[in-house]
């Protein structure tokens, strides 16, 4: 591919988007098809941003499958087939419209909400399998934090020895006793 593969309007097109784009994957396919365009060969370019020459190939077909298109939008992915994208769209306004919601009134055993029990609640209530991992994610899409209740049983007050009949004075002087 030593020949001239864009036009001169092309050219000028992507010699101003390389010099002001931030996209680093764009970037990368606007230098291979300049310096394709420049004479440079198809394996030198594919060494220089060391990827296959496949990939190069790849890129200068997708750009010129891409004509009609803007200049962007041709060095951009393409569609890849693979497992669609999540729920996350559906999930987020449930959460946000269940957080304040006591889950005990809803009929849960449970006076706070935890991940598994909003997966539960999103099986139960609206038909939705989530993993736990994807209502966690949602939460912090959120930005909702919640922490764990924690028990204090065992902490005395400070004035605890006057309750009892005794007095607090000297108590921080004296030594602990030691084993």
């Amino acid at each position: 591919m030593t020949m001239s593969i864009l036009s001169p309007h092309e050219r000028a097109l992507l010699t101003v988007f390389a010099s002001r784009t931030c996209e680093a994957k764009a970037l990368r396919r606007a230098q291979a098809l300049l310096w394709l365009d420049q004479g440079e060969s198809l394996g030198a370019v594919a060494t220089r941003l060391d990827v296959t020459r496949q990939t190069v190939y790849n890129w200068v077909n997708n750009f010129h499958a891409r004509r009609p298109a803007a200049l962007r939008d041709r060095l951009a992915d393409g569609f890849r087939s693979g497992r669609p994208p999540t729920v996350k769209e559906r999930i987020d306004p449930l959460l946000e419209a269940v957080l304040p919601q006591d889950p005990w009134a809803l009929g849960y055993r449970s006076t706070v909400w935890t991940a598994p029990l909003l997966t539960q609640y999103l099986r139960d209530t609206h038909a939705l399998t989530v993993s736990r991992q994807s209502v966690s994610l949602a939460l912090a899409r959120l930005d909702i934090r919640w922490k764990r209740p924690r028990h204090r049983l065992a902490h005395r007050s400070p004035t605890w020895r006057q309750g009892k009949g005794g007095s607090n004075v000297g108590s921080e002087d004296v030594p602990a006793l030691s084993c």
